[in-house]
């Protein structure tokens, strides 16, 4: 791609975002019921593309039971409220009572208390129990302390996640993590992200993993761009880290799921995002949106309560339905918040592909230049 000079001695690429693309239609259409929607990582199959963003306003363990049987996965923070408090329900429900600040303040108070190893392992148990897949998350410098953990609680799926992740975690505390050492090790299949370029892209797969997080906490909730300037347009990183995809094949034989991570609130968002590149898409506000949603009103992620440098702000969402119904309908509103699996279904049936792995062949123009 071609770059453009932003001054004397400086240039760069354009990148774009999923609002400045539109799918163009092939030779043929199908019927809605001739669309398939199912994903399959490692050995798990889901019937919806999808992964729960691992923040306590959107998953809970009785949450991520309820996502497994709507046909997604539901990703629980295992460093969150959940992992910290034998039962952080009430205070969960006290912040819808309280305005910003206050809200801000006793969220804060949460996450101060230390992380328990003991409710790793039970709320890991407890989602098994019902039958249901468990996928949980952690950040790359607790990854050490909790491997032991991790390893007892037999998760079906680990998410290694941070604003932005490398192969090598470099940290003052003992040796850096080596990622490709330690995903190997470990029998679970590993996502690792967040990663928004080529190089990025191509060291993450290297190290093993299954499936890479495409995204610098691009949601509603982050502000990492605005504060530390780091970031890049969701469409051109899904496409980048499609090639390194592409690279690592060629080279190993082995294909890495692309998860777009950020900025998904709509059936037509995930199209794009799929025509891009992406297996598959992490939700996080679409479904802090829903009825019941443990955040209540609420919606934040993990660097919305950074000790130092908060990268996310706290955000309160219209209610768009059931879970049932922001997931797979009826949709009331006419503003792509309900039923975003219905509008995928539609794009697909619209554009002729039958499989999300074949919409990836779905041409793309753009609208915004």
């Amino acid at each position: 791609m071609a770059e453009i000079e932003i001054g004397l001695g400086k240039s760069g690429r354009r990148g774009f975002s999923l609002d400045q693309l539109a799918l163009i239609p092939s030779r043929r259409t199908r019927d809605l019921d001739k669309v398939d929607l199912s994903w399959q990582i490692d050995a798990y199959r889901f019937e919806l593309p999808f992964l729960a963003s691992p923040m306590d306003s959107v998953v809970s363990p009785d949450r991520a039971i309820e996502i497994d049987q709507l046909g997604g996965a539901g990703v629980l923070d295992l460093e969150g409220v959940w992992a910290r408090h034998e039962d952080p329900s009430d205070a969960l429900a006290e912040l819808a009572t309280l305005d910003h600040d206050a809200a801000q303040v006793r969220l804060r108070e949460l996450y101060a208390a230390p992380v328990d190893h003991d409710l790793v392992t039970q709320r890991i148990k407890a989602i098994h129990a019902a039958g249901a897949y468990a996928a949980g998350s952690v950040s790359p410098k607790r990854v050490a302390e909790m491997a032991k953990t991790l390893l007892a609680a037999e998760l079906d799926l680990l998410v290694i996640q941070g604003t932005v992740i490398s192969a090598e975690h470099v940290s003052d505390d003992g040796e850096p993590l080596n990622l490709k050492q330690f995903v190997r090790e470990l029998e679970t299949p590993v996502i690792v992200g967040g990663c928004a370029s080529y190089q990025a892209a191509l060291h993450l797969m290297r190290t093993g993993a299954a499936g890479v997080l495409v995204g610098v906490d691009g949601g509603r909730a982050a502000t990492t761009h605005s504060v530390t300037g780091v970031g890049s347009p969701m469409a051109t990183a899904i496409a980048d880290v499609r090639a390194a995809r592409m690279r690592h094949l060629d080279e190993t034989g082995v294909y890495v799921h692309v998860i777009a991570d950020g900025g998904m609130r709509s059936g037509g968002d995930i199209a794009k995002a799929v025509a891009c590149g992406a297996d598959a898409v992490m939700l996080g506000s679409a479904l802090a949106a829903a009825d019941g949603a443990p955040g209540g009103t609420w919606h934040w992620g993990r660097t919305t309560v950074h000790p130092d440098l908060p990268q996310g702000r706290l955000v309160e969402l219209d209610a768009a339905g059931s879970l049932t119904e922001v997931l797979t309908g009826p949709a009331m509103s006419s503003d792509g918040s309900a039923n975003i699996f219905g509008s995928l279904r539609q794009a697909m049936a619209t554009l002729g592909y039958e499989t999300v792995k074949e919409l990836q062949k779905a041409e793309l123009i753009v609208v915004d230049p």
